[in-house]
């Protein structure tokens, strides 16, 4: 009896490391699809300047696309963000503190617009390049960063590079 016993534990157990491993290699195939992720900066507009703290506010658009087969949402995208060649500073798009449900999903073959307040400081820009920005002066934007993409089982993040 007690033989059978451990025979029962035992086979208990490998079907549960069965599993586990099951379970690990479905969220690989997952990571696949979120790395087919596509983001593309289209557009940056000046929203406020505020000149009692020298800042301007902008509006940064993604275009973020789902070219694969599964469903994902989108936590985090960190980016800097360039303006004719020159760094204006670092921005970031994050929906980390609302949970999955509540993101937006991205549905395969959707394409989704994600808009982001962007910051420009006077004082850690050229002053040139500042008076160019809010005088809507500059004739290219670019930005490069991650983009952090989730799906029920899996974690995937992808450097980018999109400008126009």
């Amino acid at each position: 009896m007690e033989l059978q016993s451990r025979m029962t534990v035992y086979a208990a157990f490998v079907g549960v490391l069965a599993m586990m491993g099951g379970i690990v290699y479905y969220a690989s195939l997952d990571n696949v699809d979120l790395e087919q992720v596509e983001i593309e900066l289209t557009n940056v507009e000046l929203r406020d300047i505020d000149t009692i703290n020298n800042q301007a506010e902008f509006n940064v658009i993604f275009l973020v696309k789902n070219p694969s087969d599964k469903t994902f949402t989108v936590s985090l995208i960190e980016y800097q963000l360039y303006g004719d060649g020159m760094l204006l500073g670092s921005g970031q798009y994050s929906t980390t503190d609302i949970s999955m449900p509540g993101r937006a999903a991205f549905f395969p073959g959707v394409e989704v617009p994600l808009k982001n307040i962007f910051v420009l400081n006077k004082s850690e820009v050229d002053s040139e390049i500042y008076q160019s920005a809010i005088e809507n002066r500059i004739n290219g934007f670019s930005a490069e960063g991650i983009i952090t993409t989730e799906s029920t089982w899996s974690i995937s993040e992808k450097e980018f590079k999109t400008g126009f």
